[in-house]
């Protein structure tokens, strides 16, 4: 599932060729997670003016309205003024003078939800439940550390859920747990100020450095630009059951939380 690095990878893939471009028109395919929420001709000779993001929300400012773009468990987008004609899995494009945006989604989890503007209920209902933005200035930490004292899941299902933090997807919150040397099952409510600092700094480094590798490209995740990611060629944890820890040198262990596959070293990481 593209997390907030991916998803951050493909704003900036495409931001740039599409401010300022103004739509001729939309195309849709099949049904998607959601309706589109109005008529296509909503959007024709709108202008882009931002591209923003909250979470793993893809934000298309327009200068009336809104268009919310989530890839779901496979989606990515292609940006490009001569793409070929959409294929089986295409399910949207958006035409403009500066190229085409499309949505490419095999399982079709993911949703293009256009909202009059951000306080519009259906765009509320998407994202007024979001945690903190981790790489923004204003990711306070004794916010962190008190949301954390009132959970008492473990750790890295806490990190997951995303209404305490966005972005922590599961290769980032394995890696980030094994950064802060805390073990994934230790209870949020258990963490004192010091664990949380360790915490909070060692998310916003691995996601940091997950943007700048362009991502993580585990199945077919590509940015905009058609480019893949690197960041899963440099993890600590994820992925390396039965390897040696690249500080102690005992082997990674792999155990199942959630449903999802956790990787942590238990000699480094502590209740």
């Amino acid at each position: 599932m593209p997390e907030l690095p991916e998803v951050e990878v493909t704003r900036r893939s495409f931001a740039d060729g599409i401010e300022g471009a103004v739509i001729a028109g939309a195309w849709q395919g099949k049904p998607l997670r959601w309706p589109l929420g109005a008529p296509l001709e909503v959007l024709t000779a709108r202008t882009v003016q931002a591209v923003r993001r909250r979470g793993k929300y893809l934000l298309l400012h327009l200068d009336q309205g809104v268009l919310l773009i989530h890839l779901g468990m496979s989606g990515s987008l292609l940006f490009g003024r001569h793409l070929p004609p959409p294929g089986a899995h295409d399910h949207f494009d958006l035409h403009t003078s500066g190229g085409t945006l499309r949505l490419h989604d095999p399982r079709r989890f993911g949703a293009v939800v256009w909202a009059d503007s951000l306080a519009d209920p259906r765009a509320r209902k998407l994202l007024e439940r979001l945690g903190a933005e981790p790489l923004d200035a204003d990711f306070d930490l004794p916010a962190f550390h008190a949301a954390l004292r009132q959970r008492r899941a473990a750790i890295k299902s806490v990190l997951l859920a995303g209404d305490v933090v966005v972005g922590a997807g599961n290769i980032y919150a394995c890696e980030a747990l094994f950064l802060a040397r805390i073990h994934p099952a230790t209870p949020a409510a258990r963490l004192s100020w010091q664990r949380a600092q360790r915490l909070h700094a060692a998310i916003r480094q691995v996601l940091q450095q997950a943007i700048e590798l362009g991502g993580s490209s585990l199945r077919d995740f590509s940015s905009a630009a058609g480019e893949s990611g690197h960041f899963q060629l440099n993890t600590s944890v994820y992925g390396r059951a039965g390897q040696p820890c690249h500080v102690c040198a005992s082997a990674i262990r792999q155990m199942r939380q959630g449903q999802r596959s956790t990787y942590f070293c238990a000699r480094c990481q502590h209740f």
